[in-house]
């Protein structure tokens, strides 16, 4: 039987790779804290009774609001249950994808609910544009937030850089609007990112001097492992577009060899980045 590869040395940024409910034992082995995607705690009992056990267990759990899976944030009534169910250590407050207007005064709206003690809430950036994207984080610092998390696959991303790969653009995009911040003066040293997701795996090996990453979330290596596509020492180029919760599959030896192929790969990424930091 294969054994999923573990992260033997931690992460100076924490990692957690979602996975589809029939590996959902193996979460343990191989991610830094949990990631919980809340629509599927109400369609899965599997899946809920895992997320329950990890916070019986003590584990550092990362709430989502699902709208990356749902095309918009899920239920607030059904958030609200399932956060004072679990008392997540983070939750992410439900944005509205590339709305700058409407994130923010979802936003607002959120930090006057009241939530569990030790329940942190996280905000997104989200925007059309570098100026609007600025705006918004600016905002959320001022708003209270104390963590900020920017998602992968904006389209505007490319206008950071243009590039006859898209994918390469949103990536890339995504590495110098951060850059572009940190040296700003927006962000600081002490702030706290989320990245959330990404265009291409070895976007991990350029956060070589952003201290502020503090954790990330991407199905990444699992969902290419699943498919039988194996990152090579330079990443990838392209990216199925399949979400992880929409996988239902036989888990065999072959694809637990693909998994775990990758997972070495994206730790090494995620390595060579953290290396130069030091």
């Amino acid at each position: 039987m294969v054994k999923i590869q573990q992260f033997i040395q931690k992460n100076m940024f924490k990692v957690s790779h979602e996975l589809p409910i029939n590996m959902l034992d193996k979460s343990f082995e191989i991610n830094d804290y949990e990631y919980c995607l809340p629509h599927l705690l109400d369609q899965n009992e599997t899946y809920r009774k895992h997320f329950e056990d990890a916070k019986e267990s003590g584990s550092y759990i990362i709430m989502d609001n699902s709208l990356h899976e749902l095309g918009k944030a899920y239920d607030t009534e059904r958030l609200l249950h399932w956060i004072n169910h679990l008392e997540p250590n983070e939750f992410i407050v439900p944005d509205v994808w590339q709305d700058k207007t409407a994130t923010l005064v979802n936003a607002k709206r959120w930090q006057s609910i009241k939530l569990p003690e030790g329940v942190t809430k996280v905000a997104v950036v989200q925007a059309q544009s570098y100026v609007e994207a600025y705006e918004c984080y600016n905002i959320l610092k001022m708003q209270g937030y104390k963590k900020i998390a920017f998602s992968y696959g904006a389209d505007w991303y490319s206008e950071e850089f243009p590039h006859p790969n898209p994918l390469v653009g949103k990536m890339m995009g995504r590495i110098m609007m951060i850059s572009k911040m940190y040296k700003s003066g927006l962000i600081s040293k002490s702030d706290r990112v989320h990245l959330l997701g990404c265009a291409l795996p070895q976007e991990f090996g350029y956060y070589a001097d952003f201290p502020f990453i503090e954790s990330i979330d991407t199905s990444n290596p699992i969902i290419h492992g699943l498919q039988g596509i194996k990152y090579n020492s330079l990443g990838l180029l392209n990216k199925e577009s399949i979400k992880i919760d929409q996988i239902d599959k036989e888990i065999n030896t072959d694809i637990l060899y693909d998994i775990n192929h990758n997972l070495i790969q994206f730790k090494q990424f995620v390595q060579d980045g953290n290396t130069k930091q030091k």
